[in-house]
C-alpha cells in the first residue's frame, strides 16, 4: 500500500542571495532559514517567495527614509552615518530583522491548518500569536531605522 505521509527533510539546498535595490543589502536564504530555525520542510521556493514580499513591504515603508539618505550623498546603507548611540552595522541588522521577521510572519500564516475541526481551528488561531510577534518585530526594527518611538498612542 503506497502512503502519502510526507516526511520533511532537515536541510534544504543553499540558495542565492535574493537581490535587493543596491541601496538595502541583498537577503541570504540560508542565513534566513538558520536564525529562524526553519528546516528544510519549507521548500527554498517558498523561502524565497517569502523573502521577496517582505523586502518589497520592508522597501516601500522605507522608501522615504531611503530617498533622504540618497539625497543626502549616501548610496547604499553601508554609507549612512549611524549614531555615535549605536553599534556599528546597526541599520543593516535592524533591516534584516525587519525582513526576516516579516518573511516569517508569513510563512507561519500560509502553513496554519484550516480544517473542519475544532483542533485544526485551534491550531491555526495558536499559530497566529507568533505571526503577530513577528509583523511587530519588523514594524519596531523600522521605527528603529526611522529613528520614531515603537507606538503610536491617540487619544479617543
Amino acid at each position: 500500500m503506497n502512503s502519502f505521509v510526507s516526511t520533511a527533510t532537515t536541510s534544504a539546498p543553499a540558495a542565492e542571495p535574493v537581490q535587493n535595490n543596491g541601496f538595502w543589502p541583498d537577503i541570504a536564504p540560508a542565513d534566513f532559514r538558520d536564525r529562524h530555525r526553519l528546516d528544510g520542510a519549507i521548500t527554498a521556493a517558498r523561502i524565497e517567495g517569502a523573502l521577496l514580499a517582505a523586502i518589497a513591504t520592508v522597501n516601500r515603508t522605507l522608501r522615504e527614509w531611503q530617498a533622504r539618505q540618497v539625497d543626502a550623498g549616501h548610496a547604499s546603507i553601508d554609507e549612512v552615518p549611524i549614531p555615535i548611540w549605536q553599534a556599528p552595522g546597526v541599520y543593516q541588522g535592524l533591516y534584516q530583522r525587519a525582513v526576516y521577521s516579516m518573511a516569517h510572519a508569513s510563512l507561519i500564516e500560509r502553513y496554519a491548518d484550516f480544517d473542519a475541526t475544532n483542533s485544526g481551528r485551534e491550531r491555526a488561531e495558536s499559530l497566529m500569536d507568533p505571526a503577530d510577534s513577528y509583523r511587530r518585530d519588523a514594524v519596531w526594527a523600522i521605527a528603529e531605522i526611522e529613528g520614531r518611538p515603537h507606538s503610536t498612542i491617540e487619544l479617543i
